[in-house]
Parts: C-alpha cells; sequence; structure tokens
C-alpha cells in the first residue's frame, strides 16, 4: 500500500513541521487547503473544507488521513468570529466523511485534531482523556467537533482524536507574542497565573501524529501534551529565565483582557483559562517525549546568542 498521507488543513504551522517529518520518513504528503501556494514544499490540492470535489480522488488508496482544518481560535470572539470557527471544524469533518463514504479503498486510519480546550477552564483539576467536556466556548466547539468525527459511519476505519495542548513553536502561535512581550520587560503573569499552560515541543507533537498514523494498535483519544504541564505564573517565570529578563509584575486580568483584543487582537480568555492536562494513554503506549520538561523545551526555542 502507498504511504501516502492526506494532511487536510495542512497549510498551517503544524501541518507544514508534521509534512516535512513525514516525508524524512518515507511518506508521501498531500495537503489539502483552500489556497495553493507558489513554490510549495510539499503537493497541495484545492478544497473549500465544506463540500466535495476533486480533491476527494486523493483519499483513494491513501494510507491515512490526518485532519486539521479548522479557523484559528487566535482572534477576538466576536459572534462571527465564534460561528466560524464551530463550523470550519464541523464543515471539514463532515466534507471528508463525504470523501470516504465515496471511496472504494479508503485511508485505513484517520487521526482526528481536537484540543485540550475540550476540558474547559479546569482550575487545578488534573485532566486526563476520562474527564468529560468543560464548561465555555472553546470546550463546546471541541466537544462539537469530537460529535461530529464519532458520528461518521466509517466500518473498519481506526479512529483517533488528539486533544492537543498549546504547541511551542518558534515562529507561529502563541510563543512569539509572549517571547515579544517577555523581551520587551513585560513578561509578567496573566491575572492570577494560577490557571496551567499544557504545552507541547512541536517535535513531539509531530512524533505522536507519526506515531498513531503506524501504530495499528493506537485508537481513541489521546492527550497531546507535555507530561509536565505548569501554571501560568511558572510558564512565565521560566520563559524570562530562558530570555535573561528579570522578574516582572503581573499583568491584572483586566489589563489582560484590554491588551488581548485591542493590542493582540485576541481573547484574552486564551491566557487566563487553562487546563492541567497529562497524557495518561499516551504514556501507558510507552511513548517517551523528547521535551517533558519545559526548561528544556525553551532553551531549544529561543535563539542563543
Amino acid at each position: 500500500m502507498t504511504k501516502k498521507v492526506i494532511l487536510a488543513g495542512g497549510g498551517g504551522f503544524i501541518g507544514q513541521a508534521l509534512a516535512r517529518s513525514l516525508a524524512h520518513d518515507g511518506w508521501e504528503p498531500v495537503i489539502l487547503t483552500r489556497t495553493l501556494r507558489e513554490n510549495a514544499a510539499f503537493r497541495e490540492v484545492t478544497w473549500n473544507g465544506e463540500t466535495g470535489g476533486a480533491w476527494a480522488a486523493e483519499l483513494e488508496g491513501a494510507a491515512g488521513v490526518v485532519n486539521l482544518a479548522g479557523r484559528s481560535i487566535n482572534c477576538v470572539h466576536t459572534l462571527a468570529n465564534s460561528r466560524e470557527i464551530l463550523e470550519s471544524r464541523r464543515n471539514a469533518v463532515r466534507a471528508l466523511g463525504k470523501g470516504y463514504a465515496r471511496a472504494k479503498n479508503p485511508p485505513p486510519v484517520w487521526v482526528q485534531c481536537s484540543a485540550a480546550g475540550i476540558y474547559g477552564n479546569a482550575g487545578d483539576r488534573l485532566c486526563d482523556e476520562s474527564l468529560p467536556p468543560g464548561p465555555g466556548f472553546l470546550a463546546e466547539v471541541c466537544r462539537h467537533w469530537e460529535e461530529a468525527f464519532a458520528a461518521l459511519d466509517l466500518p473498519d476505519v481506526r479512529r483517533v482524536v488528539l486533544r492537543i495542548g498549546v504547541v511551542l513553536d518558534r515562529q507561529a502561535g502563541a510563543f512569539p507574542p509572549l517571547a515579544r512581550l517577555a523581551r520587551c520587560y513585560l513578561g509578567g503573569a496573566a491575572g492570577s497565573g494560577r490557571q496551567y499552560v499544557s504545552w507541547v515541543h512541536p517535535e513531539d507533537l509531530v512524533r505522536i501524529f507519526a506515531a498513531v498514523l503506524a501504530q495499528p494498535e493506537l485508537a481513541g483519544v489521546y492527550n497531546a501534551c507535555a507530561p509536565i504541564p505548569v501554571t501560568n505564573a511558572e510558564f512565565m517565570r521560566e520563559l524570562r529565565a530562558a530570555l535573561g529578563r528579570p522578574w516582572c509584575p503581573s499583568a491584572p486580568e483586566f489589563v489582560v483582557r484590554l491588551a488581548a483584543r485591542h493590542l493582540l487582537k485576541t481573547e484574552g480568555n486564551l491566557a487566563l483559562y487553562g487546563q492541567r492536562c497529562v497524557p495518561q494513554r499516551l504514556l501507558a503506549t510507552g511513548f517517551g517525549f523528547k521535551y517533558s520538561q519545559l526548561s528544556a523545551a525553551l532553551a531549544d526555542l529561543v535563539p542563543r546568542a
């Protein structure tokens, strides 16, 4: 069987990192994307994330599918944006499901992305995969996302759901703006600082994807985050240390919300809410994290002088 793997919504930083890793290991990544790019490193096929089309032919005989598609949550959660965040995820799942239904030889494994946010603003409660969804908008988005996937009729398809934590990428996601703040001596905790950050180094994340794609015994829901979550205050202290910056007072909640909305054009809850997740089921498989300690991850991410 071919080692072609379909990365739906694979044009983002996680998809591109995964494509590079898979290609290095001998897979043939194919990116389903809304906008084709010039000089793309991997073969790209147009799709709109909502309906069928010529892209569905790519599923025939492929070795696996990874669905990363969905509008970024890194925005102000207006009513219109919130609706698009939810519907983009459900629509992509349903579109891929229709492609599966038409394929004579569909991919035998589907890896579906979700997020640690499914547990809501969980305080210091330990969140393993057995915990039910919590309250709040992002938890509801993840719940609907996973329910849309579970509702599909996929006989003989191995299903995997990855509840991904905060991905610490050098150039995209949450890490660059946090690093900029810390470099400008504004690296204090957000609000109380007691909210947890369930983080993961991108190198470990792509290894998790590779493991669940290749190992037929892995199925079901997995928390995709490092095994040692930290509080926001601890995270910012470690980040200041990595950047050589001194102590900084915490920012009150109202300041965080105002700065998030008006300066960073994002939602304050992304910094003020958190989950204390542990990758219980991954660890039980024997998966070993290269970066289990935040200090080691930051040492790798922060440019050396």
